[in-house]
């Protein structure tokens, strides 16, 4: 049953699963072959790195470690990762198994000899952030596995809280790297839950069954809590999310990837900041005015300038917003973006546009990201920020109502 926070004002430490499990002497994992899926930010309270840990106890048999997007240690950018090697701290192999997939991802947890595929990633919440669907191929790959291979999710804090759910539902037709299954752009779970949720709902019509899934519990987390309130250490999780601000505000505004104005890559706050070198101070003014009609609460607006030092605008002066989040549990990151892209299109018409994809998919970057093309197609019919959201709201119900089935806290 989901918890309740505390009533008395006092709040508990929060464990995550991978502390829980060490507390018990990682008795789950004993007399296995353990693979472990992570990057940088799988660490104790003390900042231990996990497979430090588990390499140097007599309890768990460690034969090999897994990278996702950015690497195993987390040192590459964007749409990278680090080449399979041997880690310098434990000597044991590590896997790239970023954009892997099916029997190929599988092939390569045989070649490893793992028995247990143990997964500690901390995830922000956000559908198009890379990590969940990683999790999401491992536990195909286990299900197709004859030999019964189990995976253990140990669970970590949603960074921007459990309760507030928003934005479009991935459609059909556009799955992509950045979305493989109809969950929600801002999806109100923790990894765990997306665990038995891709397993419950996805995994066994793909497979042919479901996996052999455990899920490590988090203790003393509720849903309402903010990573600030966990009083654990934030570990960037990529490159490009150094603090939990940027998580908070990353859901909304890591759309404007799939604009030709910059989300702040190649500064120290991205996606924090937008702009572009033909905006001016309209777009301030006109975030301001809808945050004075109630279009977009708990958040405030900056004029700001900056010069990206790689990305969009390379070396080159932008105008634009930094959004500060004033008040966490009020704000909504999706309405935020759509308040300042909304508000582009009006300003800058001749300026502001959709970015296509790279990879000839023939598809416009935004409508993968947000998962179809209706948000493209609203803003370009001059519909206003709730005209918008309504275009989604049914798909938002049912995803919530599924989502309840699996939620843990």
């Amino acid at each position: 049953m989901p918890q309740r926070p505390p009533q008395n004002g006092q709040q508990q430490p929060v464990c995550t699963g991978l502390q829980n499990l060490a507390n018990e002497d990682w008795k789950l994992l004993r007399g296995f072959k353990i693979g472990l899926l992570t990057n940088a930010t799988g660490v104790f309270s003390d900042l231990r790195h996990a497979a430090d840990a588990m390499h140097m106890s007599p309890y768990v048999n460690l034969v090999a470690l897994f990278g996702p997007e950015h690497g195993f240690r987390g040192v590459a950018q964007a749409g990278s990762s680090q080449d399979s090697h041997t880690d310098p701290s434990t000597g044991l192999p590590v896997f790239d198994i970023y954009r892997k997939h099916g029997s190929e991802l599988l092939s390569t947890f045989r070649k490893a000899d793992v028995e247990i595929l143990v997964v500690d990633l901390q995830d922000v919440g956000c559908r198009f952030y890379t990590y969940i669907w990683i999790l999401y191929e491992a536990l195909v790959a286990a299900a197709m596995a004859s030999s019964d291979m189990r995976v253990v999710v140990l669970d970590r804090p949603n960074p921007v809280g459990g309760t507030i759910v928003e934005g479009p539902v991935l459609r059909a037709g556009y799955f992509s790297g950045v979305g493989l299954k109809p969950i929600a752009l801002r999806h109100g779970m923790t990894i765990g839950e997306l665990a038995q949720l891709f397993n419950g709902e996805f995994v066994p019509s793909e497979a042919g069954k479901a996996c052999r899934l455990e899920v490590v519990r988090m203790s003393g987390w509720h849903r309402a809590m903010h990573f600030v309130d966990t009083q654990l250490p934030w570990v960037p999780p990529s490159p490009n999310m150094p603090t939990p601000s940027t998580a908070l505000v990353y859901s909304g505004l890591g759309l404007f990837e799939g604009t030709n104005c910059s989300e702040g890559r190649g500064t120290t706050l991205p996606f924090e900041m937008i702009g572009a070198p033909w905006v001016d101070t309209r777009l301030t003014e006109a975030a301001r005015d809808a945050g004075r009609r109630g279009l977009c609460l708990g958040a405030a607006y900056r004029e700001v300038e900056f010069c990206p030092s790689f990305s969009k605008f390379s070396g080159q002066t932008v105008r634009g917003v930094h959004i500060y989040v004033t008040d966490p549990g009020r704000f909504e990151a999706v309405r935020a973006a759509l308040v300042l892209m909304v508000a582009m299109k009006r300003l800058y018409r001749t300026s502001f546009a959709w970015r296509t994809p790279d990879f000839g998919s023939g598809k416009y970057w935004i409508d993968l990201l947000s998962g179809s093309s209706v948000l493209r197609e609203a803003i370009d019919n001059g519909a206003d920020i709730d005209e918008i959201i309504a275009l989604w709201e049914d798909d938002l119900v049912w995803f919530e109502t599924t989502r309840t089935n699996y939620l843990l806290y």
